[in-house]
């Protein structure tokens, strides 16, 4: 048996650990050693119903570990390797569309680890090797991040259409959203980032990731900045990252003509937007969700080759034992990733 973070029934809250029976590996599996899980808005979506979930479940995605046993049909030669896993390909048909083109989030019988199957807020999972991604020198605590950073590397890199001299604004300095901000700070973008007074630990954060300014859009006015800034244009892109109708109806009026507005965030409801906007300005509005293999090994390039660092957007390391404080910070804003570790004799608080 095992300890775990389990969605055991549907519901508000209902989450909890409990112990859970040590995966075996299937003949096409590996078991991976879990050593590090980050919390994420998903995760916290769960916990309070707003997501599908299938419980009982095991939470937790974004994950990195080493391979302890293989089955049978599994090259053993993966024993003792180091991997971010892919968990949102857990359950696909692999034969519609989507999953033949590589884009496997519209896959209508996908299920991803953490909600929809057993994920990694434990010591032990299961997982095919297809959904391997070997990390080489990356530290396995970086290798965590590899799954929502991919994330940001799709809005960013496959998604946005990005000029060298565009100005972009990104609301929501949320984890996605800062990894968005790396990304675009090392293209040398000009970026402003806004937030609200709520969020000022994460846009004290976004400072030290390059943003060009950041604007409390609670006691600024963020279209009068972006009028100063762009001498009236308005912003080449906007990234819309909160999930927040207020967020997106300042991201539709930030952007110029003809400009770009990329939807990142998930607002889990309906929204009342200025939507006229989009044919008076003639915009080109595209949505961002997850990734596509291609993203993920994108992803892990960057990482290896330095050109964006991630150490630093770890700001609490915790024990499994101590989910519900690292949920809390992450629901009241006042940490940028937290990391679960399965065993309580690895790194304490940090902030």
């Amino acid at each position: 048996m095992m300890e775990a973070l389990v969605k055991y029934e549907k519901g508000v809250g209902n989450v909890g650990l409990r112990h859970m029976p040590k995966p075996e590996c299937a003949p096409n599996q590996v078991l991976l050693d879990i050593h590090c899980c980050g919390i994420c808005g998903t995760d916290l979506h769960v916990y309070h119903d707003t997501f599908r979930n299938f419980p009982p479940v095991i939470l937790g995605h974004e994950f990195s570990g080493t391979v302890v046993d293989t089955g049978s049909d599994v090259d053993r030669a993966l024993m003792g390797q180091t991997f971010a896993v892919l968990g949102a390909v857990a359950i696909t048909c692999g034969s519609c569309p989507y999953c033949l083109n590589g884009n496997f989030m519209f896959c209508a019988n996908r299920r991803g680890m953490g909600h929809g199957v057993h994920g990694a807020f434990t010591s032990y999972a299961a997982v095919r090797p297809d959904q391997l991604f070997e990390l080489g020198d990356i530290p396995l605590r970086e290798g965590a991040l590899t799954e929502p950073f991919a994330v940001a590397v799709h809005a960013v890199c496959e998604i946005a259409r990005l000029r060298f001299g565009d100005v972009v604004l990104l609301s929501g300095p949320g984890p996605i959203g800062l990894l968005c901000l790396k990304l675009l700070s090392a293209q040398g973008v000009k970026t402003i980032v806004a937030g609200t007074s709520h969020d000022q630990i994460r846009l004290e954060k976004a400072v030290q990731y390059g943003a060009h300014r950041t604007v409390k859009v609670d006691h600024e006015n963020l279209l009068q900045i972006i009028a100063d800034e762009t001498d009236g244009r308005g912003v080449d892109i906007a990234f819309e990252c909160a999930g927040a109708e207020a967020s997106a109806v300042q991201c539709l009026n930030a952007v110029r003509p003809m400009g770009q507005y990329v939807q990142v965030g998930h607002f889990g409801k309906n929204v009342s937007l200025p939507w006229d906007l989009s044919a008076f300005r003639q915009l080109r509005i595209t949505g961002s969700v997850g990734y596509t293999r291609d993203t993920w090994h994108r992803a892990i390039r960057i990482m290896q080759q330095q050109v964006v660092k991630l150490a630093d957007v770890i700001t609490h390391e915790l024990p499994l034992t101590a989910w519900e404080q690292g949920f809390q910070l992450s629901e009241n804003k006042q940490a940028v990733k937290v990391l679960l570790y399965p065993a309580p004799t690895n790194p304490s608080i940090t902030s």
